[in-house]
């Protein structure tokens, strides 16, 4: 079959190119792309030729016309729908879908052929030499470049200003971190680089008005064995203020600015400790800028101060746009004075969304958001928001047919753009600290099973260390849950009565207690991932989290004693959870990605709880989790949900005090918008105590043994906006076997089809 197949690719890419060059006028010739070949390529390294070959490749110009897998369907769309029409069908699938022939005459050598000598030159082969030629089959040609490379001209050294000027004196200061190195290839980018590397650390030390065009880059190429030295100038004739360091004088901002306001108001101009506040009528109060102005009167201009400044103002919430103005006020010395022009938003907005959502488990979900928010409630930039929600989760087919979820709520957040606190953290970089205070109430309906209510409220910061770390500290995590109301059928499926031969379920009376949380919580976070040039990138989450902890030893809790202690009359949960994720991203090449991820979390019941609060437990299974399993289906360990089940009710959802999980997945791009993806995932939950009624499902020294493996591929559809991701999950090892099956077992007919929005990790 497979070899049939080959023949059959072969005849319809003969077939095609037949039916394209056929409509070409005598003499014509159809363009089927450049090549480059390297005569001298042995005196290359290895792997240069391969790289040099790839880059002069990317340089020609024209392309030809588009392909996939040597069909050129835009090229027939085009001849099959060519007409002297301006509307209709045809002349819209012409000019839409359809791409004119790419002509061997259109290709200009000489000029292709100058191009890639001037690109060799660039990267040190002086003396390059390029020339090209048509290569001809019947009616196509393609046009081949011969290059003669030379040899590569590496740096002796690097010569920084001896001059005893500021200005000599600043840019030889900047040679410890040149990006020319002796020994290094020449290369002209490399050179620009690093005059615009030496502007911006003139930038950090008051050069205000000096440009990366005022250095010279003298290269002395007459050296023998092929080198060349470097000698970095300023240029005699660049203007005098390019050589002075400025300070600045006074800073003004203008919280209420609009695009018709010509006068600067300097009368209106109110001090507020370093700066100075205009506006015709006050909207906010002076101290909300304490925290985005961070160049001071008598500091010498420094381009970061000048960029945080800025990035705070944006970030601060109020204001839709800010544009920043530098006027030279020099007197006797150089001075700076600085404008923050800040136009705002409205105060207040009225928002209405309606999301959707789909999982692995068959659940359709649809969500319903009504949100009011005031971005300047207490004239301090302060952020209030309130949001009323309402959504359902609903089942056709499938084990939880009819047991739909229902939920509606209230929750609402005010933060603060700084932080309330006696102590306060070093925050002098571009990002904003914010002090939160969240409250909410929200109701869950399990149709047919339960009613719960929920009440939660935090109060914490958090800040950014760098563009890499972010920082979360709640100083007080609040929760509780109490049933509302239960149903019978609910009650006896805790119990297992009316179901002979199954067993009671303690983890279904779990998700139905009340819960009582009251503690603090810090999580960590660094990545990398947003620097695109890197080959190797990670994420890294941590989190971790307490409750009543010394509210339970000041009491003396310990439910397995007897001893169990109450806070306003609800029995309370106590324990320490640690929460670790970590991603790992591996460029394969310029267009593919190996990426990874393990996450670990470990609760630790004790005192007054011998399991975690079930909204705290850990879940596994689904669309970004094991994508070959339902979702929260496995576990905990080696107990098996589905046995445990009367036939014709519902299936629960299975949680852990610990969680350990692994994935791993290649990311090729396919063509245009598609990317493939081939995939692998392993885990499990499991309880840190025996319930009796899961037998299997605490965590043992053998936990290897009860490790779910699925493996799968999927494609995802990156249409900028968002990505719609597609993946088909087969379970390959079960953390139980059913009666006659095997643990290991390829088993196509228990795949899951998974639709989701965005990458897994």
């Amino acid at each position: 079959m497979i070899k049939n197949l080959r023949y059959l690719l072969v005849l319809a890419v003969l077939l095609n190119a037949c039916s394209n060059t056929k409509y070409l006028a005598p003499g014509q010739k159809l363009y089927t792309g450049g090549e480059v070949k390297i005569t001298d390529k042995d005196s290359l390294k290895k792997g240069e030729a391969g790289i040099i070959t790839s880059d002069l490749t990317s340089l020609l110009r024209p392309y030809p016309n588009g392909s996939i897998l040597g069909l050129r369907f835009k090229l027939y769309i085009y001849n099959i729908t060519k007409t002297k029409k301006t509307k209709g069908l045809a002349h819209w699938l012409n000019t839409k879908f359809g791409e004119p022939p790419v002509l061997a005459s259109s290709v200009d050598f000489v000029k292709n052929a100058n191009i890639l000598q001037n690109r060799l030159q660039n990267v040190s082969y002086f003396q390059a030499q390029v020339t090209g030629d048509t290569v001809s089959k019947g009616k196509t040609a393609k046009a081949v470049y011969t290059v003669q490379i030379g040899p590569g001209y590496k740096i002796r050294k690097v010569i920084f200003p001896t001059g005893h000027e500021s200005i000599d004196t600043a840019v030889a200061g900047s040679a410890a971190k040149t990006f020319l190195k002796p020994g290094d290839k020449y290369n002209l980018d490399v050179i620009k680089n690093e005059r615009i590397r030496i502007d911006a650390k003139l930038k950090e030390e008051g050069f205000f008005f000096f440009a990366p065009e005022d250095l010279i880059m003298k290269v002395d190429s007459t050296i023998a064995g092929h080198q060349v030295d470097i000698f970095v100038k300023v240029k005699n004739d660049i203007p005098e203020r390019a050589q002075e360091i400025y300070t600045i004088r006074n800073i003004y901002v203008y919280p209420s600015y609009s695009l018709t306001d010509t006068s600067l108001m300097m009368d209106k101009a109110k001090p507020y400790r370093w700066y100075n506040v205009v506006e015709k009528r006050k909207t906010i109060s002076s101290y909300a800028f304490a925290n985005t102005v961070q160049l001071h009167p008598n500091d010498v201009y420094n381009r970061t101060a000048h960029n945080n400044s800025l990035n705070r103002f944006v970030n601060l919430g109020p204001y839709k746009f800010v544009k920043n103005r530098f006027e030279d006020v020099t007197p006797d010395s150089p001075k700076l004075d600085v404008y923050y022009f800040l136009t705002p938003y409205k105060k207040k907005s009225l928002q209405f969304e309606i999301l959707g959502r789909t999982t692995s488990a068959n659940y359709t979900g649809t969500q319903v958001n009504i949100s009011w928010k005031h971005r300047n409630a207490f004239m301090g930039a302060e952020a209030l928001s309130v949001t009323a929600f309402g959504s359902t989760d609903v089942q056709v087919g499938g084990s939880n047919n009819g047991y739909n979820v229902y939920q509606f709520g209230l929750q609402s957040t005010l933060s603060w753009p700084r932080f309330i606190s006696p102590i306060y953290p070093k925050a002098d970089n571009a990002y904003i600290p914010h002090t939160n205070l969240s409250l909410g109430y929200t109701v869950v309906n399990r149709q047919k099973l339960y009613n719960l209510n929920s009440y939660t409220a935090s109060f914490g910061y958090n800040w950014k260390e760098n563009a890499h770390r972010t920082h979360e500290l709640n100083i007080v995590n609040f929760q509780f849950v109490n049933p509302l109301s239960v149903s019978q059928l609910y009650l006896d499926s805790v119990r297992g009565v009316k179901h002979p031969g199954v067993l009671p379920n303690p983890a279904l009376k779990h998700v139905i207690d009340k819960q009582l949380i009251l503690g603090p919580s810090y999580g960590y976070t660094y990545t990398n991932t947003t620097e695109d040039y890197r080959t190797n990138t990670v994420y890294y989450n941590g989190k971790v989290s307490l409750s009543n902890n010394l509210y339970g030893l000041i009491t003396g809790a310990d439910t397995t004693a007897g001893k169990v202690r109450k806070l306003f009359g609800a029995t309370f949960n106590q324990y320490v959870k640690l929460e670790n994720e970590i991603r790992y991203f591996h460029k394969t090449g310029p267009n593919s990605t190996f990426a990874s991820r393990v996450i670990l979390g470990v609760g630790l019941p004790y005192g007054n709880s011998t399991q975690l609060p079930y909204s705290q437990q850990f879940f596994i299974g689904g669309p970004n989790s094991l994508r070959g399993f339902q979702a929260r289906s496995i576990g905990p360990g080696r107990f098996n949900p589905i046995a445990n089940v009367a036939r014709g009710n519902f299936l629960p959802d299975e949680s852990g005090d610990i969680k350990l999980e692994a994935n791993i997945e290649y990311r090729p791009k396919l063509f245009s918008i598609v990317r493939g993806a081939l995939f692998a995932d392993a885990g499990n939950i499991w309880l840190y105590n025996s319930n009796g009624g899961q037998p299997g499902g605490a965590f043992s020294k053998n936990f290897a043994k009860d490790i779910a493996v699925d493996v799968g591929f999927g494609l995802r559809f990156d249409i900028t906006v968002l990505v719609l991701r597609t993946d088909l999950g087969i379970p390959v090892r079960s953390p139980y076997a059913t009666a006659g099956e095997p643990q290991w077992n390829f088993d196509w007919h228990r795949s899951v089809f998974n639709l989701a929005i965005g990458y897994p990790f």
